[in-house]
C-alpha cells in the first residue's frame, strides 16, 4: 500500500502524505489506513478504483511542490516517490499540476545538517525520528502552504540535543536531509535560531 509518512513505531501517524487511503465496508467516505483501528471482522479494499484516484491526486499534489532532479538527487533510483509514481502510474513531473516555486533557499543550513527544502515532501519522518531517537530538534516551522520542516531555537549550544545519530537522515525517503561531517558545535559556539529561510 502506497505511503510515506508512516514508519513501523509510531504511535500517532501524522497523515500528512494521504497516500495510503482505503475503502472500509460501512464507511461512507475512504480514509487513510494509518488511522483506521483493526477490528474482528472488518472488510477493507485497497485497490478501488476511487481508491486509486485518491492515491494518484495526493502523489501527483506532493509531486507539484517536489523538485523532480533525479539524476543529481542521493536517492535516484532507490526513492520511494519514484517507486510509487511507477506503481500508480503517476509521471514524475505531473501535467495537470503547475509546479509550485517556494521562495526558499536551497540549501538550508544548520551547524549539525544541512536540510534542503525543495526536495522534502512534509512527510515528518524525520520529525519523528528526531523525536524517538534524538532530542526532538527538528520540528514543523510555520504554516500552511509555507510549512517547512525546521529546528527548534535553543538558547545555548548545549541545548541542541543532537549527537548525530543520523536517524533523521536514515528516516528521509527524498534524502532531504544529511548530518555534516563535523563534530556537534562547542558550547562557547552560537546557538542557532530557527531554520527558517525567513530570518
Amino acid at each position: 500500500m502506497p505511503n510515506l509518512c508512516f514508519v513501523a513505531d509510531m504511535t500517532d501517524p501524522p497523515v500528512s502524505c494521504r497516500l495510503c487511503f482505503v475503502e472500509v465496508a460501512d464507511v461512507p467516505q475512504p480514509v487513510p489506513a494509518c488511522k483506521v483501528a483493526v477490528r474482528a471482522g472488518m472488510v477493507v479494499q485497497t485497490a478501488t478504483d476511487r481508491v486509486r484516484r485518491l492515491q494518484r491526486s495526493a502523489l501527483r499534489l506532493l509531486l507539484s511542490a517536489h523538485r523532480a532532479d533525479c539524476r543529481n538527487c542521493p536517492a535516484n533510483k532507490q526513492c520511494p516517490l519514484q517507486d510509487m509514481a511507477r506503481f500508480l502510474g503517476v509521471r514524475l513531473r505531473p501535467r495537470r499540476l503547475e509546479q509550485v516555486q517556494r521562495d526558499v533557499p536551497d540549501p538550508m543550513e544548520h551547524p549539525l545538517f544541512t536540510f534542503i527544502p525543495s526536495r522534502c515532501v512534509l512527510c515528518g519522518r524525520c520529525v519523528h525520528a528526531c523525536r524517538t531517537h534524538g532530542g526532538g530538534l527538528l520540528t514543523y516551522i510555520r504554516r500552511g502552504f509555507d510549512t517547512l520542516i525546521g529546528a527548534l531555537p535553543v538558547d545555548d549550544a548545549e541545548s541542541l540535543h543532537c549527537g548525530g545519530c543520523l536517524a533523521c537522515e536514515a528516516a528521509c525517503p527524498v534524502a532531504a536531509i544529511f548530518i555534516k561531517d563535523t563534530e556537534p558545535p562547542e558550547a562557547t559556539m552560537e546557538a542557532p535560531g530557527p531554520l527558517d529561510p525567513s530570518r
